[in-house]
């Protein structure tokens, strides 16, 4: 991930709610309890992000059982690496913005 790439909120908390299994419904529920509501998935733009998300690698689509149309994903390690690296993007910026405000 270059170093100027960031994660936008929604594929930030897509990829956060994927460090366990979860099937899509499950993740639109993660999102928006994590984001206080703020992030709020609909189906098809849920759906749009996991496939681009699967294409870059970052997750994978676990094998779906038989008679199923449950979709499960899950974190690959190069998605793991990206979200810590967008951790301590946000935490610089957090931490840059805390230090400017208080004067130093």
């Amino acid at each position: 991930m270059p170093e100027s790439y960031a994660l936008t909120e929604s594929t930030y908390y897509i990829l956060l709610s994927l460090l366990k299994p979860q099937h899509g419904y499950g993740i639109m529920l993660m999102t928006e309890k994590m984001s206080h509501g703020r992030i709020r998935l609909a189906a098809g733009t849920l759906y749009g992000a996991l496939n681009a998300l699967c294409d870059k690698g970052w997750i994978i689509q676990l094998p779906v059982e038989d008679g199923s149309r449950k979709k499960e994903y899950k974190l690959t390690d190069a998605g793991r690496t990206i979200l810590a690296k967008e951790v301590a993007r946000l935490r610089e910026l957090a931490d840059n913005g805390e230090r400017i405000l208080k004067g130093e």
